[in-house]
């Protein structure tokens, strides 16, 4: 980024950047290696085992069909004084790639490129980063810091996870990312304002898209078979998450999904098209791991509420989810492990035919967990809103009060 004439720019503070430990490279307490059992360790090993062997003979066959590392981004969040960036760094074939949406089954055959130096760049001012290894969780970055590094490093399934320090101003941001012999790959990251006092957090499957989770069958030929363009939309959510959004322009909208990370791209169109506010995707990495091998949904959806909790520690959450997955008794404890924190809950109620399931009536016959904040319910966006909306109308007036 050097020239031969002095840049009024490069008199200004470079944006630095520091690798953080991911949700994927905490494990929760109880599912620790070191805590297994004899077998559930070997059976871990194995499978660790295979997966590598696997990802290495792939790349090796990959570069032999003349494949070579890309990136892929995910979209970034942060505050005006720093940004967590996510992205993965994949074998794929020369070419630019394709901006539609792929059927999944072409997706979850990505192969990983570990390892790989990244250079990126927040509207066109390149990071600084220095290699950190995973002591540090979801803080700030240390400006004292400051060892210069014009490139960060995947990790052993492609991944990078980093937080820059910077002063942005609020909304949207273009991230560029860049590996070698590759044409430079934009993403968007939102910043939100400090000033923020609410946000929502809402899963994915069966809260704003129809995928029958609940159903193994029925969600693997969602995700795999499936034409990612005809996916449906859970009726009247796309209403309702727009009318909360108009109580604030800063409220910030996080989506989260047991999804894996490589249909990242999927979600986030459908997002668009359907007419959802904007926001960053969490999703969740299957590759096995030496130390937390794969998190469950349920400890996937704690882990990132966790992290956005520590993200954003002023902030309080609207949550929404389904009775589909667990997620009434998974909010419950989040409110329990959160005091203060959740200001409402939304919960989406399948019907027998979407879920295969015995249906979960959490307002009938099986009581709802017991919480401390309001739980609305409603088989449809125009369901809940009609509850929910002038609770979130009244709570928002006081707190402007």
């Amino acid at each position: 980024m050097s020239s031969t004439h002095e840049d009024p720019r490069d008199k200004r503070r470079p944006i630095r950047a520091r690798h953080v430990a991911t949700s994927f490279d905490a494990a929760a307490p109880h599912e620790r290696f070191d805590q297994q059992s004899l077998p559930v360790k070997l059976a871990r090993m194995g499978a660790t085992t295979g997966f590598d062997m696997w990802a290495r003979a792939s790349a090796a066959l990959c570069r032999r069909m003349g494949w070579y590392p890309r990136v892929e981004p995910y979209v970034g969040y942060g505050t005006e004084h720093y940004s967590r960036l996510i992205c993965r760094t994949v074998l794929a074939p020369p070419g630019p790639e394709s901006a539609s949406a792929s059927r999944g089954i072409w997706t979850a055959l990505t192969v990983p490129a570990p390892h790989t130096r990244v250079s990126i760049a927040i509207d066109s001012e390149p990071l600084e980063t220095v290699q950190l290894g995973d002591s540090e969780l979801y803080d700030a970055p240390d400006p004292s810091r400051n060892q210069s590094s014009k490139f960060a490093r995947s990790d052993r399934s492609g991944y990078l996870d980093l937080v820059a320090e910077h002063d942005l101003s609020v909304g949207p941001h273009q991230v560029t990312y860049h590996v070698n012999e590759r044409s430079l790959v934009p993403g968007t990251l939102y910043t939100v304002a400090s000033s923020a006092r609410i946000g929502v957090i809402s899963d994915v499957d069966d809260t704003i898209m129809v995928t029958q989770a609940p159903s193994r069958l029925k969600a693997g030929y969602n995700l795999l078979l499936s034409n990612p363009t005809k996916r449906a939309s859970v009726p009247g959510m796309s209403v309702l998450y727009t009318r909360i959004r108009d109580l604030d322009v800063d409220m910030p909208f996080f989506y989260l999904s047991a999804s894996p990370w490589n249909v990242e791209r999927t979600i986030r169109l459908f997002i668009r098209d359907h007419g959802f506010p904007a926001g960053p995707l969490l999703l969740r990495d299957l590759d096995p791991r030496p130390k937390t091998f794969v998190p469950t949904t349920v400890q996937h959806k704690h882990e990132f509420i966790q992290q956005l909790m520590a993200d954003f520690p002023k902030m309080r959450f609207i949550l929404f989810g389904d009775d589909g997955q667990r997620d009434p008794t998974t909010y419950a404890e989040v409110v329990r492990r959160y005091p203060g924190r959740i200001l409402a809950i939304g919960i989406r109620q399948l019907s027998p035919r979407e879920s295969s399931l015995p249906s979960f009536d959490w307002t009938g016959n099986q009581p709802a967990p017991e919480m401390d904040v309001p739980v609305f319910y409603g088989t449809t966006g125009a369901n809940l809103m009609k509850t929910m909306l002038p609770y979130l109308q009244s709570t928002c007036r006081r707190s402007r009060l």
